[in-house]
């Protein structure tokens, strides 16, 4: 999926198709204009996709928040990292997705899974994995105008016959990797670590081969902080926040699984000193609950130091089957890390 604008002030990147597109992650942090801001600067920086935390306790309500994004941009696809299946109601979410697209010619995308912040700080847990796999089936069929069944009755958005929508599923366990091979258009991964992506994406594309799918078409999009720099030590103390969110996920697949499972070790060592998590921090630099993640996590997890250690890692990411590389902001540098993005990490992306 090629980069769909580049601003005016950068090299015209190469026709056809480049190694990777990049994409970036907000919060919807008040006020909303300051997000709407920052993602026309995605946009104008060559940024392909514009996703958003949906978690409407700690941070505005996202959805509201998509119609000034889409007017103020002319490309971007837009659409959340990532919704879960309990916080709405499957037909309002489709329905909110297709009216987004009738209005502004299919440019929305949904990431789902099945829940962490939006739920816990309601005191709800994760939804099961049967009802991750079918709202993912559910969302897009409704998305697209084609029935499905709900509740005995059959359901149809009649009008939204000229939507389009990919959905992709967030995972990281064994049966939730399997339910995204089976069912989704393409694969989430909260991650930067090759070796996770490697066994992760391999257990998405085999669980799509064992469904009679192409697993060539999934779409696959790793997640993660990105912080252009030099001062190591100062970007690992403004990043070890994720190795602390993706400590939530691996901390209950620990549970699930145990340590000793076919969970890779790359992804579940760290957890053993995680003691609690405080949620009023969730993805923030200053985030006191992860002083359990070591600096070989971050480094590994996340994408560190210079420019030219960026493409490093994206190329390593490429050469695994990562379509698209969606990097979020949350530290002191976050206007400095997408010019360094605009200026010299996605032209030398689509030169390789």
């Amino acid at each position: 999926m090629a980069v769909t604008c580049v601003a005016a002030s950068v090299a015209i990147l190469p026709d056809g198709p480049l190694l990777m597109d990049v994409g970036v992650v907000l919060q919807t942090d008040p006020p909303a204009s300051a997000v709407v801001g920052r993602a026309a600067k995605a946009e104008d920086a060559g940024c392909s996709h514009v996703w958003t935390f949906d978690s409407c306790v700690l941070w505005q309500e996202t959805f509201v928040i998509y119609p000034e994004i889409l007017r103020s941009t002319s490309k971007v696809i837009v659409g959340p990292m990532v919704t879960n299946p309990a916080s709405r109601d499957w037909t309002v979410t489709a329905s909110m997705f297709a009216t987004l697209n009738t209005m502004y010619g299919n440019r929305t995308i949904c990431g789902i899974g099945r829940g962490d912040s939006a739920l816990r700080v309601i005191g709800r847990q994760p939804t099961s994995i049967e009802t991750f796999a079918e709202a993912i089936t559910c969302l897009k069929e409704l998305a697209e105008g084609r029935p499905v069944t709900l509740n005995n009755t059959s359901v149809r958005l009649a009008w939204a016959g000229d939507s389009r929508l990919r959905v992709l599923g967030a995972a990281y366990g064994p049966r939730a990797l399997k339910v995204v091979g089976e069912r989704a258009d393409g694969f989430i991964l909260q991650c930067a670590d090759p070796d996770v992506a490697r066994w992760t994406v391999g257990a998405v594309r085999e669980a799509a081969v064992s469904a009679g799918r192409d697993p060539d078409a999934l779409m696959v999009c790793v997640a993660a902080p990105a912080y252009v720099g030099t001062d190591l030590e100062h970007q690992r103390s403004q990043l070890r926040w994720f190795g602390g969110m993706v400590g939530n996920h691996v901390a209950d697949l620990v549970a699930r699984y145990g340590a000793a499972s076919a969970v890779p070790e790359a992804l579940t060592d760290y957890v053993k000193g995680r003691t609690g998590y405080d949620y009023s921090h969730h993805g923030k630099a200053d985030n006191p609950s992860v002083d359990f993640v070591p600096d070989e996590i971050v480094d590994r997890f996340c994408l560190l130091g210079p420019p030219e250690a960026h493409v490093e890692r994206l190329a390593e990411l490429a050469s695994l089957g990562v379509d698209q590389f969606a990097m979020y902001l949350m530290h002191d540098a976050g206007e400095q890390t997408l010019e360094a993005y605009r200026r010299e990490v996605i032209p030398a992306v689509a030169r390789l």
